[in-house]
């Protein structure tokens, strides 16, 4: 079915290079787009002022001597109107070679119909792109997601709800960016193959490097890099860009996604969470008119102050363990079993209390939340609290059940650091893929000295599912990775529109 198609297609464009005219052009004469005709429709209408525009045809109906057809740009539809008396014989029976997917421009002035539609009156036309392909039939409300997400160019074509939630991502990336800009920090770019990858605990991706032959890691994190600028001297930076972690696929998961973090020098972490409540606040409310965001059926009150959430109390709390009496990796390898949880036989105790968390108390913190007093443990660049070394000056935000951002007062210790480095490296020659690798360059940056300086990460994308009240992190990325597929499985219920 569909190769018969294409094959029509095919011989309306011979029929149109036949006629001397390239289907292919590269110039248009637009002179409004289609939401800026909408906009000044009753001027334009009563002057009867002759406009161009261009786009995409998404339906066709031809009734004799007339003809009607549906134009769509980015900023919206369009009526058009073909009439035989006003285009010729000729001129009109040559849109017979048009099909719903080309791009044309038509000129001519805007009127009203006698049923009220807002319709331009075609006085010419052009081609612009033939199209080869016909639009997917039905397409709106499709339920296989994985055919949306391996062919997002047809699902931008046909939900328009999905354009706009891409354009809602570009508002509050450029809000993020103008929010931090404005508070004096400073765009920065760091590497993205290193060759030890570290900053968060996560397994990474290997490349090879032909002409040095060496192999390379994907950055994980951007964490690093940036400290070593805060060394350097600068004192407000922060970094958008793409991180890759090769661990599992989830709803709330991606092995390749977009990371903010900002490093801020002389400020702690209590001076970090006020500045992070402030910085979500205005974002959201910027971006979506409100600090009131429903997500799957509930609303998430974004209105500051947030509660803020002592690690150890609410695990106590919701799961009558105090995780204090459980000093060693083997008794809290013990307690995992115990309630239902399968250990990480290369995990350490921090792992293991992780483990514990996530399943057991993550869950159940919807409302928009600062999560503090972490244990050491699980924190190996945060710096010790003063009052207590076994826990760390660290904030993460809690949303919806998954956390939504990460903050320390960075540890500046190289020795402190150093060490830190080591007992994870034990962890890894243990087995723990995602233990961090001992870093001696950055610790070496360390030794010259960086300021007391507070850090902060985010993970756009599932911040921004949760925002947008989606299912799937995957619904806000363009295009999530996904396994490929054979010739044969891509055609295999690919269904269009006669």
């Amino acid at each position: 079915m569909l190769d018969e198609l294409k094959q029509a297609r095919l011989e309306k464009l011979e029929r149109i290079k036949s006629a001397g005219i390239n289907p292919y052009p590269s110039k248009s004469k637009r002179t409004k787009t289609i939401s800026d005709a909408l906009k000044d429709f009753d001027t334009l209408s009563e002057s009867k002022e002759p406009i161009a525009v261009t786009g995409r045809l998404r339906t066709f109906r031809t009734h004799g001597a007339l003809s009607f057809a549906d134009i769509e740009d980015q900023s919206g539809r369009l009526q058009l109107f073909f009439h035989k008396d006003t285009l010729g014989d000729e001129k009109y029976d040559f849109i017979k070679n048009f099909d719903m997917g080309d791009f044309i421009e038509a000129s001519g002035f805007l009127f009203t119909t006698n049923k009220g539609q807002k319709t331009l009156h075609i006085n010419d036309y052009k081609i612009l792109t033939k199209s080869l392909l016909p639009l997917p039939e039905k397409w709106h409300g499709l339920t296989d997601e994985e055919t949306r997400y391996r062919k997002r160019h047809l699902d931008l074509i046909m939900n328009e709800d999905v354009r706009k939630l891409f354009v809602t991502r570009t508002a509050f990336i450029n809000n993020i960016r103008e929010f931090l800009n404005v508070d004096g920090f400073m765009e920065v770019e760091t590497p993205v193959l290193e060759s030890v990858p570290g900053g968060a605990e996560a397994e990474p991706f290997v490349t090879h490097h032909n002409k040095l032959d060496i192999d390379f890691f994907l950055r994980i994190s951007l964490e690093l890099h940036l400290k070593r600028l805060m060394v350097g001297g600068f004192e407000k930076i922060y970094e958008l860009g793409r991180v890759f972690r090769n661990e599992g696929i989830s709803t709330q998961h991606l092995q390749e996604f977009t990371m903010l973090e900002f490093y801020w020098a002389y400020a702690d972490y209590e001076e970090l969470m006020d500045f992070v409540e402030k910085f979500y606040t205005t974002i959201i409310e910027k971006t979506f008119g409100t600090l009131d965001i429903p997500y799957q059926g509930q609303v998430l009150h974004f209105q500051a102050p947030w509660p803020r959430v002592d690690y150890r109390e609410v695990i106590l709390k919701e799961s009558g363990v105090d995780i204090d009496l459980y000093p060693t990796k083997e008794t809290m390898q013990e307690l995992v079993k115990e309630k239902g949880i399968k250990p990480d036989p290369a995990a350490g105790r921090g792992r293991l209390i992780d483990q514990l968390y996530k399943k057991l108390v993550r869950p159940n913190l919807f409302q928009p939340c600062f999560l503090i007093n972490h244990p050491l443990d699980i924190s190996p660049l945060a710096k010790s609290k003063e009052d207590d070394a076994n826990k760390v000056e660290r904030l993460q935000v809690l949303i919806a059940g998954a956390e939504v951002g990460n903050g320390f007062s960075e540890l500046n210790d190289p020795i402190d650091q150093r060490n830190r480095f080591l007992k994870q490296e034990e962890l890894r020659q243990a087995g723990d893929k995602e233990a961090q690798m001992i870093d001696e360059d950055f610790v070496e940056a360390l030794e010259y000295g960086m300021p007391p300086t507070a850090g902060f990460g985010v993970g756009i994308d599932r911040l921004l599912m949760i925002l947008t009240d989606q299912e799937n992190i995957r619904d806000v990325v363009f295009f999530p990775m996904m396994k490929p597929k054979t010739v044969e499985e891509k055609n295999e219920g690919n269904k269009v529109a006669e």
